[in-house]
């Protein structure tokens, strides 16, 4: 496999083009026939890169400060899985932070499919011990 279609230099394009706010750039690490899931929000999922680009543009439009920091990634075969920080400040000044991971197959250095696991990070919902009493629906004080 070349360099271009190593899935470990096909995630650098992606994140280069990230951090550039290059669409073009983007766009093309994607397949036309992509095909993206959310697990955790299976209402989200979409096929084709036509809504990578909607989406992607209305993401450097909206955070004009987006930056994409890689923390860590991992390859098997054509696989990659990639550990991200995602941050900036919205156009409403809000503040924009997500972590996560997604996980791409990759076709002739091209991305063919995708499941992401990105959340916003948040605070203020309390310590572990408050999180398993909400996941559990547990009683007692926090």
């Amino acid at each position: 496999m070349g360099a271009n279609g190593d899935p470990r230099a096909v995630l650098e394009r992606l994140r280069r083009a990230m951090n550039e706010h290059d669409l073009e750039a983007f766009v093309a690490a994607f397949h036309d026939d992509y095909r993206s899931e959310q697990p955790a929000h299976p209402d989200r999922a979409f096929g084709g890169r036509e809504q990578v680009r909607e989406n992607w543009s209305t993401m450097f439009a909206e955070i004009p400060d987006f930056t994409a920091d890689l923390i860590s990634s991992a390859v098997d075969s054509d696989t990659v899985w990639a550990e991200w920080s995602w941050r900036g400040q919205r156009r409403d000044l809000a503040p924009f932070a997500f972590r996560g991971v997604t996980v791409f197959g990759v076709r002739d250095g091209r991305i063919s499919w995708g499941r992401l696991y990105m959340e916003a990070v948040t605070g203020g919902e309390g310590d572990i011990r408050a999180a398993v009493r909400r996941m559990t629906g547990a009683g007692g004080p926090d």
